[in-house]
This record gives structure tokens, sequence and C-alpha cells, in this order.
């Protein structure tokens, strides 16, 4: 696994060993930042459910101001420290270790990446739901492409869906974004 594009462009990081992770494939990443591109400088990114931290790397990479990880696994922690610290980024980014649903409402983010193991599909539900209660930035849910994911979330509406192999990105903005860009275009 590497780094795509940005400052630290074609650095590989480690995986933690097992099935435990599964990583996101690094042309879903491309087309993740692709995406993101116009809006990710200066930004604060929160990856949850990190795995080695590969997509808060990336955003890191390409110009976030500050990336949040939030992980359980232990082995999973370490690898993702280890990534950090050896592109030298301890200092822009906190590492989290424990539950997403216990620290993902509390840590303020403008881009928020959900990736949940698939087979814990309650946990889209649980992590959006609370997002959605008071919404602060946009929030990307990577996902099977067989699993349908709500269009509303409380006060979060998806807008773009992103479909790749066997995987999808479905997008989510506040609802007065969604509105306000609605007007504009009216």
């Amino acid at each position: 696994m590497r780094v795509i594009a940005g400052e630290f462009r074609s650095r590989r990081l480690k995986s933690p060993e097992g099935l435990a992770t599964r990583p996101t494939p690094d042309r879903l990443r491309e087309s993740l930042f692709n995406v993101l591109a116009p809006m990710i400088e200066d930004t604060v990114f929160v990856d949850a459910y990190a795995g080695s931290g590969a997509v808060g790397i990336e955003a890191l990479s390409r110009g976030a101001r500050r990336a949040i990880f939030i992980e359980r696994s232990r082995s999973a922690v370490q690898v993702l420290r280890d990534n950090l610290h050896s592109l030298g980024l301890d200092a822009r980014a906190q590492v989290i270790h424990g539950s997403v649903g216990t620290y993902l409402k509390a840590q303020p983010g403008d881009i928020v990446f959900l990736d949940p193991p698939y087979e814990l599909e309650k946990e889209y539900e649980t992590c959006l739901a609370a997002l959605g209660e008071d919404p602060q930035g946009i929030v990307i849910a990577q996902h099977a492409r067989r699993m349908a994911l709500d269009e509303l979330y409380g006060n979060l509406i998806r807008y773009r869906v992103l479909n790749q192999g066997d995987n999808s990105l479905s997008f989510y903005r506040r609802l007065e974004e969604a509105a306000e860009e609605e007007e504009r275009l009216a």
C-alpha cells in the first residue's frame, strides 16, 4: 500500500497483518480524493475505523491541516502510529484507540470518512445517525455496493454515490447546504 499523491506521494505504508482490517483499495482512494480535491486544503479530516491510516494519511498528504484517526484494534493502532511516525506526521495527527461509536461524535471534523467492517452493518446506521444529529461537514461512507444506505440520516442527506467494483462511496452533507445549492441552481 502506498500514498497516492501529494507531499508523501509514492511512500509505502505498513498494513496490519491478518484479515481483521480491509484496506481501501488504491483506485478507490484515488477516486475519493479526486472528488475531495477542491475542498481538502486546511481541513480537519476524521478517519474512523482507520486501520493502517491510509485514508487519513492521504488527506494529510494532499493538504489537510490535521487528521484524527479512530481505531479499536491494538495491532492496527501500532501500525498506524508507525506509519505516521515514518512520515513525520505525529504533530498533525491524533490517534484514538477505542470504539468509533464512543469517540466519533466528540471529534469535530470538516470531513469524516467511515469505513466499518462490512459485516458490521449496524455500525453504519449508528454512526450516520449520530453524525446526522448535528452535522459539521461532509461525511463519506465506504460500503459494499450491494449494501443500501439510507438517503437521509437526521440532518444529513446523501448527495452523491460513487461506485467502483464491489465498493461504493456515499457522500453526505447537511440538509441546509443541499437546500442552498438547489436555490442557487434554480
